[in-house]
């Protein structure tokens, strides 16, 4: 019996052919035990094609049964008694042969198998011996209807009528070619069987054939996915000019006997299956056409439709068919309505054609034979229409597309899809959600004629609906009268007498599509209150499910039909309909009458040849007179939202699963607000944001534009914004907060935005009434004091009294509209004020479900997924700095550190800046009434990739910027000239580009909102900041009028010129025009816009023009954009905190402190300090080779210009560098200003290191002759002893193997020959520096040397002071004034450091190791110091040194210094002392002797000779090259030192920290060079100690390696030339010596009396090199540590030392006040001195005039009191620079970045330094509690901050 398998309908039964869904039953041979096997669920379907003739169809067919398939018989059921041997599954056969030979369309029967069914056989049946011409071509039938993945399945099924015949296949296959082919196709796979197909083996074995396949396929099936690829490639090789095709979904057909139909019943079914499935391949023709094969279902996202794309930098009229998408959603999304009327390239130009022959037909012309030849219908493709596009992009939106859609289609005043029937299933939907945005406003007049107004959320709004229809065709346009009835100028339903209309309309048909018809209050409106208009497209005979519901929910039907006949379809339901309660109006269009009044709400209109302003009058009046009838019906009521209340409708809200979830978070929240007072919410639900935050506000305002000359009210401020930020911290988070904070963080990322889009749906549900009404008082009140303004009858004092009261009145209604707005941002808001004060207090909030830390990264999330962030509070007039530079931390962590281009907007309130912004880039900043932005919000805007490549664009994101209107005098009454400058100044400073919003053409708006802007622009303008600005003239008539917009123009222009005179007075600016302030173009930066609505509002929808021009605008924006490199995220972060700071402080240009411009002088530095290093690096290796060449006499002089020659190379590679950095850095606009200083500093550089390298070269020059005697006498004295022990080994020859009596004899006469040296030579003694000076100070100061044990270390005095013996013009002996006390110290204290670092150089310059110590060095050194006192006296000082001064001064620089010469002069004295010397040599020279007496050639001793005087020139070589390779690795990679200053400075202070020693803090105090030296050198040990086995010695190894290669070659070079060319061993040594000249220094003279006799085996003496070379490397190598690594260098050339030179070349000047030293990293930089950070002022010992009290203040803070110091007259603190000198040089920013570090310092040093200075801090109990609130690591921590 056939299978029926599930449930079936009348639809589900096949239509065509046969589907024998044949269950084959498990009746396999039976078991043993004679039980059958047990039947299994799972079913394999195979499909069976091919000639009829191959098969008999008989009642024991096993697998076909007994009648062939046609359209007048469709199955015979069958029984097949078998199954699959090894998986057991049942086998269903899908019959087909036979099929394929006929005229049948198949393609909806192939449609429904491979949509119902996988395929593990496709068996093609062919009746062996007997291959007909339709057998041939049936393998090609299925590869063209399959696909050619089919053949993969495939096998041939061979069938006989006779035993005889089976056995013939092979004889038949090498006979017919085509056969073979066949089989070749089918992957040589057949089978044999019986055409009978009764052999129950035969079946069995085909079984198992078909189950072999199935597993060579890996048991893959043939499935949809490969039919419906197959399907589009084939429809891709079709002529377009075919008819329309698509597949649809899959229907269930199945067939049973139990369910036979008639042959009438099958073929109107097949007719009916037959249209679906031509409905369903136009669709998919469509979607092809419009290119959405691959973006269905919900594949179009609307973060990919709103980010930025190329294509929507153009307006396009028309386009091809697969941009069509693309257009018709960036005109809608800019409210363009024109989206409607897009024509397509590819069939818009076509139906245009003539026929060139006629016009070239010369005969006489004739209208009726020329016509006649015209064809009636051209071959051409019909145009897409227009609502096909709109529904297609419907169906394959995304939820927030569908809803982003819909909201813009509604500004567009368009019908909007009500309910949608699935374009393959038919099942309709309710998108509700859609809806969820759109609120509607109207005006109405109350009882009292009073116009009241209305807004509401639609979704929620109660009004009568009209319902239209139409039963069969019509010959007038419903959807046009609908039209008529709405808005005569406007389609809102798109009908066929629009543009781009066709009559291939393919998703429309079974659309309800709904509007609203919204009244104004005036006389003219059609319809005096708000009514919903519906239209069913297509015929309502055939929506059934659609009419049901409409004609149920509507208060008024309209019917549209021919006639009215019984015998018509309809005629039932037009009987229903009529005998029904609810009012009915037919429109015939057969029938010519006019309205008739049949009964009580039933008319009757004919639409015949009629006046279509008649009828849509005649309809008007219906409708109301139908409205009033019903408005005593409760069901005359419509909420859209009760739609859903109907059965056999899907909504959209309850499919998605994240929606619903959404949904539910979001009105759990809402539930916690019930039946609460609008105006208490914020207060109850958000307390942080309230008084609270007002008052820190108030506070932070107060306490950065106080003068500051009360500390401690100062501190009081501070303590008081603290507390508040307690009280803050303590209060209940609620409910509310806390489960909205619980939902965001545990959701997925589209249920997060699901619920937050239901969140601001739902408050703005919850407060749209209450602030209509709210809005509405208002309105009435301000009407009120107009009147009494204008009202002369009353007395004045009458007038003023009541004025006040209305007043009064009017600020309380202000200040309930603030309190009832309450939206998403406001929760945001309270979410900022919360991780404030958790930041402030530094712990976490009680109640709070995460922790703090994590909130910003919930706005960073929400920023990224399209939501506005808040960036000022515009109802405190405050940025939460610390919250919003929070989150975009965050996103910089989420995204990275990204370019967005910064675009802001200013213009007054109202003016429509928010319109804009959304229409540019289809964003939905708040515009409706009640809802205008406050403050200042900002949003992303992503730009594609291909956008990037395209336009060239550098940066990531567009960072939206929208702000409040300026001139808000309604909101609160607050100082409105003030927040506007501050607003104006804060988004143009922010903004890469602005853009002015100007409103109609009132000229003293004009020039209030200009005198804002231009004064802004002239900030930025001062405090370097480059923005740009377009003004966009919006609501002008007559744009097109090209001579007024050049009027308009000029008048812009010279408003602007007046401007900028009258803000350059205000600013202190030299500026006479626009121009001067901005780059500004009038012709390219000003556009006129169309006035927004096209009509009058409510029901006018945008004007084209205005799109039009907001497209215009959006392409000079991105020009503009396309020359910036924007902002980096960390550059917008500390561009916002600077901004607000600088603001705060009121005077902008003083106090701003412009980040990015320090940031990029920074990147300058850590360049600048490459490229200085890559010079010094070169001229230290270039240094080394002439060191080296001097010392072997091959040059007598060096020159600059060699220098510079030398150099050159580098110089131009350094150039280069700089040149590409100043060209293509990303921060090149910036950087110009800068270009040509530094390329002046390398430029000194370059000479200052040729000069200083020429210097110290020479001086090594001059030195030369006297090392040349030391080192001559040393030579003699080693040849001459040579020569000795030579003799000495001649007498001991035959004791030469006795290794102890040859050492003892050696020994004695080693002893013997030293002691007769050192009695010829002068012993080198040992030197006491300080006792030297000592002797010479007191012949010249007769101070007794006893006294010098008085003498005090100078660099660790606390107080130069009592140096000072007498001020000049000042009575009394000591210095009066605190300040300039501490002036005095700071400059002597710079005195001395500034002589201790010259003595140091002096003393390298000596170069003592080489030449011995000489006592007129310390001569030199004291008069120098001497000399530098002396000029420093008697420059303009007021004051005098005491003789202590002096002498403490020499006595501690020589204390300094005399390490340095006691080690130089011991490495002279080991070098040159004969002991010493000889006794370091002894076992050298021994080695030598041995061989000597063992007889060995003289050529093996002179080549051991040769390697013991290589052997410390190697060691020196290596040492040196290791050590510059070291110190160029540090540079690179320490961490501390490979940057600027800057970088170094912190690096200083973290370690300080870390070590937490006081004595080393008041030496970096005190002495910063030197304690910069200290912190190099032990950053440099650290490093090479750490790195010593993975660098150093590797490094070292490899320098050798080199070495010793060169060595050989020279060697080798050497006994080449002598044996080819002759000579004897002098020219061997003179060629090698040479080839050496520049890598050692080694030279012929130190040979110089040893004896060459007998050396003339050269091969032999490069043998002995080359293997003693070897063991003098490997000893090289074993001596290395790190010990004595630096000890084997010379001074100059450890990696410290050259290190400590290059960084030492740096600005030393220290701040003025705070003693702060200048982190710049160019030595006599130009511009002004500058720290990131400065000092708690009393670090220095500075006190509080005529106190003893350490100062506590920070000079960031002072400079902007009206505090005062003195330096012989009082300046104000606020006016530093005036007191010249230091001050003048310094660049000190106003604000309140106290660094925290330093607070933590004074705190933790609090009693040290007390002990220190023997003075307290001023009053230290007042901010001693906030400053012992950071900790050591909050401490360091800080450091980041700045730097």
């Amino acid at each position: 019996m056939l299978s029926c398998m599930g449930k079936k309908t009348t639809s589900d039964i096949l239509h065509c052919c046969m589907r024998l869904d044949l269950t084959l039953q498990c009746i396999d041979d039976e078991s043993e035990n004679g039980s059958s096997v047990l039947i299994l669920d799972q079913s394999m379907k195979i499909v069976l094609f091919g000639n009829s003739v191959a098969v008999q169809f008989q009642h024991d067919n096993v697998l076909l049964g007994q009648m062939q398939p046609t359209i007048d018989n469709l199955a015979i059921s069958k029984t097949v008694p078998l199954q699959m041997k090894k998986s057991g599954c049942h086998v269903s056969v899908i019959n087909l042969i036979g099929l394929h030979e006929t005229d049948l369309n198949l393609d909806p029967l192939t449609d429904h198998i491979m949509n119902e069914n996988e395929i593990i056989a496709f068996i093609f049946v062919v009746r062996l011996g007997q291959l007909t011409d339709s057998d041939k071509v049936g393998i090609e039938w299925l590869q063209r209807v399959f696909g050619d993945r089919v053949l993969q399945f495939a096998m041939i099924l061979f069938t006989y009528e006779s035993e005889e015949e089976s056995d013939s296949i092979i004889d038949d296959l090498k006979k017919n070619s085509a056969l073979e082919r066949l089989i070749e196709k089918c992957g040589g796979r057949y089978h044999t069987c019986s055409k009978n197909m009764n052999n129950q083996s035969e079946m069995r074995d085909l079984m198992n054939r078909i189950e072999q396949l199935f597993t060579e396929n890996k048991q893959q099936c043939y499935t949809s996915e490969m039919y419906n690829t197959a399907l589009r490639e084939r429809g891709d090789m079709q002529n377009r000019t075919d008819q329309p095709t698509l597949i649809g979904k899959s229907m269930d057909f199945t067939w049973t006997t139990e369910t036979r139909e008639t042959h009438e019943g099958i073929k109107e079914k097949y007719s009916l299956d037959q249209n679906r499935y031509e409905r369903r391949k136009e669709i998919e023709h469509l979607y092809h056409r419009l290119h959405l094969d691959d973006k269905h279902p919900c594949n179009l996202r609307a973060e990919d439709v709103l980010q930025l794309t190329t294509h929507s930098l153009h307006s396009y009229e028309s386009c091809a068919e697969k941009d069509v998408i693309q257009t018709f959603l960036q005109k809608l999304l800019m409210m363009n309505y024109r989206t409607r009327h897009i024509k397509t390239t590819d069939t818009q130009h076509e139906g245009q054609q003539r026929n060139n022959d006629l016009l070239e037909d010369k005969r006489e012309a004739d209208i009726f034979r020329e016509m006649s030849l015209i064809p009636e219908e051209t071959n051409r493709s019909d145009a897409i229409h227009p609502m096909d596009v709109q529904m297609a992009v419907f169906h394959c939106a995304d939820s927030f597309l569908k809803q982003l859609m819909v909201t813009k289609l509604s500004q567009c005043q368009y019908a909007l899809p009500l309910l949608v029937p699935d374009p393959f299933t038919q099942e309709i939907e309710f998108p509700l959600w859609t809806f969820r945005q759109i609120n509607k406003s109207w005006k109405m007049k109350d009882s009292k004629n009073e116009i009241i107004s209305q807004i509401q959320p639609i979704w929620k709004a109660e009004t009568p609906m009209v319902s239209f229809f139409r039963f069969g065709s019509s010959s007038s346009s419903k959807s046009q009268l609908m039209n008529s009835l709405i808005n005569e100028r406007h389609n809102t339903f798109f009908h066929r007498n629009c543009p781009g209309s066709s009559s291939t309309r393919v998703l429309m048909d079974g659309v309800v599509e709904i509007t609203w018809y919204c009244p104004s209050g005036k006389d003219t409106d059609k319809f005096t209150q708000c009514i919903a208009f519906c239209n069913l497209h297509g015929d309502a005979g055939d929506n059934e499910k659609q009419l049901k519901i409409l004609t149920e929910m509507a208060s008024v039907n309209v019917v549209i039909l021919p006639r009215l006949d019984k015998s018509d379809r309809c005629a039932a339901q037009m009987q229903n309909l009529y005998k029904g309660r609810k009012p009915l109006i037919c429109l015939f269009t057969e029938d010519m009458s006019s309205v008739f009044e049949m009964r009580n709400g039933k008319y009757k209109i004919g639409l015949k040849n009629r006046n279509q302003s008649d009828v849509s009058e005649e309809l008007t009046q219906a409708i109301n007179e139908c409205l009033l009838f019903s408005s005593s019906e409760s069901s005359s009521v419509f909420r859209l939202k009760d739609v859903s209340k109907h059965p056999n409708i899907r909504k959209d809200e309850d499919l998605d699963n994240d929606c619903r979830r959404g949904k539910e978070a979001a009105q759990q929240m809402m539930g916690l607000l019930k039946k609460k007072d609008l105006t208490e919410i914020k207060e109850s639900f958000l307390p942080c944001q309230g008084k609270l935050w007002h008052q820190w506000c108030e506070k932070n305002k107060e306490l950065h534009r106080s003068q500051g000359n009360e500390m401690d009210l100062e501190i009081k401020q501070k303590q008081d914004m603290k507390k508040i930020r307690e009280q803050q911290h303590v209060l209940d988070i609620g409910e509310f907060m806390k489960l909205f904070i619980t939902e965001i963080n545990s959701q997925s990322p589209n249920e997060k935005i699901f619920f937050l889009k239901w969140l601001a749906i739902l408050l703005d549900e919850y407060t749209s009434v209450d602030l209509s009404a709210l809005h509405y008082k208002y309105d009435e009140k301000w009407s009120n004091v107009l009147k009494l303004k204008e009202n002369n009858d009353r007395s004045e004092q009458q007038i003023a009294a009541n004025l006040t009261k209305e007043q009064i009145e009017l600020d309380k209604i202000s200040k309930e509209l603030q309190a009832a707005t309450f939206g998403l941002e406001h929760i945001l808001r309270e979410i900022g004020q919360i991780y404030e004060s958790c930041k402030s207090v530094n712990k976490n909030k009680e109640g709070l479900p995460c922790d703090h830390s994590s909130l910003p990264g919930l706005a960073a999330e929400m920023m990224i997924s399209g939501f506005p962030l808040e960036l000022m509070d515009g109802d405190a007039a405050h940025v939460p700095v610390v919250w919003v530079t929070a989150v975009l931390h965050e996103l910089i962590k989420k995204l990275g550190d990204q370019r967005v281009f910064v675009l802001s907007v200013l213009g007054i309130q109202s003016s429509g800046k928010s319109t804009m912004l959304n229409a540019m880039f289809g964003l939905q900043f708040a515009v409706s009434a009640g809802r205008c932005t406050r403050g200042a919000f900002m949003q992303l805007v992503r730009v594609s990739e291909e956008m990037k490549i395209k336009e060239q664009l550098k940066f990531d994101y567009i960072l939206v910027v929208d702000t409040e209107g300026l001139r808000a005098l309604e909101l609160s009454g607050r100082s409105t000239r003030h927040q506007d400058n501050e607003m104006a100044t804060f988004v143009v400073g922010l903004g890469n580009l602005t853009l002015i919003n100007i409103f109609g053409e009132n000229p003293s708006e004009l020039q209030d909102i200009l005198q804002i802007v231009v004064q802004a622009f002239m900030r930025m303008k001062k405090v370097r900041l480059n923005p740009s600005c377009m003004f966009v003239h919006q609501n002008v008539s007559e744009v097109t009028a090209g001579e007024r917009n050049m009027e308009g123009r000029r008048r812009l222009q010279q408003t602007l010129d007046e401007m900028t005179k009258l803000a350059a007075k205000d600013e202190v600016f030299d500026a006479e025009c626009f121009n001067d302030v901005i780059t500004f173009d009038i012709q390219k930066d000003v556009k006129y816009f169309a006035q927004l609505w096209e009509g009058s509002p409510p029901m006018a929808p945008p004007n084209p023009s205005y799109c039009e021009n907001i497209q215009e605008l959006k392409k000079t924006f991105l020009s503009h954009a396309s020359k910036s490199v924007g902002l980096q995220l960390t550059h917008l972060k500390g561009r916002i905190n600077d901004l607000w700071e600088a603001l705060l402080n009121e005077r902008f240009v003083f106090s701003f402190r412009n980040a990015l411009e320090i940031a990029t002088y920074r990147k300058l530095e850590t360049e600048y300090s490459k490229w200085s290093w890559s010079l010094r690096r070169t001229m230290l290796d270039i240094e080394n080779r002439l060191y080296i060449s001097i010392e072997n006499e091959t040059i007598d002089e060096v020159s600059g210009s060699d220098l510079h020659g030398k150099l050159e190379v580098k110089s131009r590679e350094v150039e280069n560098s700089m040149s590409d950095f100043f060209e293509k850095d990303k921060d090149k606009d910036i950087l110009i200003q800068w270009k040509v200083s530094f390329h002046i500093k390398i430029k000194d550089l370059r000479e200052n290191t040729v000069r200083e390298t020429a210097r110290k070269l020479n001086e090594i020059l001059q030195q030369r002759d006297m090392k040349k005697r030391i080192d001559a006498q040393r030579t003699c004295r080693e040849n001459d002893l040579l020569e000795k022990s030579k003799e000495l080994a001649i007498k001991l020859k035959d004791k030469a193997n006795d290794e102890t009596i040859l050492k003892k004899e050696f020994d004695t006469f080693w002893k013997e020959c030293v002691k007769k040296i050192t009695a010829k030579t002068p012993q080198i003694k040992n030197i006491d520096v300080l006792n030297d000076m000592k002797q010479l100070l007191s012949n010249y100061e007769s101070v007794p040397v006893n006294d010098w044990k008085k003498s005090r270390d100078i660099f660790s005095v606390q107080r130069y002071s009592d140096y000072v013996q007498k001020l000049r013009g000042v009575t009394g002996d000591t210095v009066r004034s605190a300040k300039l006390k501490f002036e005095v110290e700071t400059q002597i204290r710079v005195l001395v450091n500034d002589i201790a670092q010259h003595a140091d150089k002096m003393i390298m310059s000596y170069n003592i190791s080489k030449t011995g110590y000489n006592k007129t060095y310390i001569q030199e050194l004291a008069d120098h110091i001497k000399a530098r006192v002396v000029d420093y006296e008697q420059g303009s000082r007021n004051f005098m040194f005491t003789k202590e001064f002096y002498m403490d001064l020499v006595m501690s620089i020589c204390k300094r210094v005399n390490k340095v010469i006691t080690d130089q002069h011991r490495k002279f004295r080991e070098a040159n002392d004969p002991v010493l010397y000889f006794k370091q040599k002894s076992k050298e020279y021994f080695s030598i002797f041995q061989k000597y007496c063992q007889g060995a050639t003289s050529a093996a001793i002179f080549g051991e000779i040769i390697c013991q005087k290589l052997k410390e020139p190697i060691q020196q070589s290596v040492y040196k090259d290791t050590a510059r390779d070291m110190t160029n690795e540090i540079k690179t990679n320490c961490e501390s030192l490979n940057g600027n200053r800057s970088k170094l400075e912190k690096h200083i202070l973290k370690t300080l920290a870390e070590q937490e020693n006081f004595v080393k803090y008041m030496n970096y105090f005190n002495h910063p060079r030197d304690h910069l030296k200290s912190f190099v050198r032990d950053e440099v040990n650290q490093y090479i100690s750490d790195k010593f086995e993975d660098s150093v010695r590797p490094k070292l190894e490899e320098n050798i390696k080199l070495l010793q290669q060169k060595i050989m070659e020279a060697a080798h070079r050497a006994t080449t030339l002598v044996n080819t060319t002759g000579g004897d061993v002098q020219k061997w040594l003179n060629d090698f010596a040479r080839q050496l000249s520049d890598v050692l220094i080694f030279s012929v003279k130190d040979l110089s009396g040893v004896s060459h006799e007998g050396v003339d085996d050269f091969n032999l003496l490069e043998d002995v090199i080359s293997k003693l070379l070897g063991s003098v490397s490997s000893e090289i190598q074993h001596k290395l540590s790190t010990e004595t690594f630096p000890e084997n260098l010379e001074h100059k050339d450890r990696p410290d030392e050259i290190l400590i030179d290059h960084l030492c070349q740096c600005c030393w000047v220290q701040c003025p006040f705070c003693a702060a030293t200048c982190t710049n990293t160019v030595e006599n930089h130009s511009g002004a001195h500058s720290v990131p950070f400065h000092r708690v002022d009393g670090l220095t010992g500075s006190c509080y005039d005529e106190t003893e009290c350490l100062s506590a203040d920070f000079c960031t803070s002072l400079v902007r009191t009206s505090k005062m110091f003195y330096t012989g007259q009082w300046f104000l603190f606020r006016e530093y620079r005036k007191a010249g000198d230091v001050y003048a040089e310094w660049n000190i920013t106003p604000d309140f970045s106290e660094l925290p570090y330093w607070k933590w310092f004074v705190y933790r040093f609090q009693e040290d330094l007390k002990n220190h200075f023997e003075k307290s801090f001023h009053m230290w109990d007042v901010f001693s509690y906030e400053w012992s609130g950071y900790s050591k690591e909050q401490a360091i921590e800080s450091l980041d901050q700045y730097i």
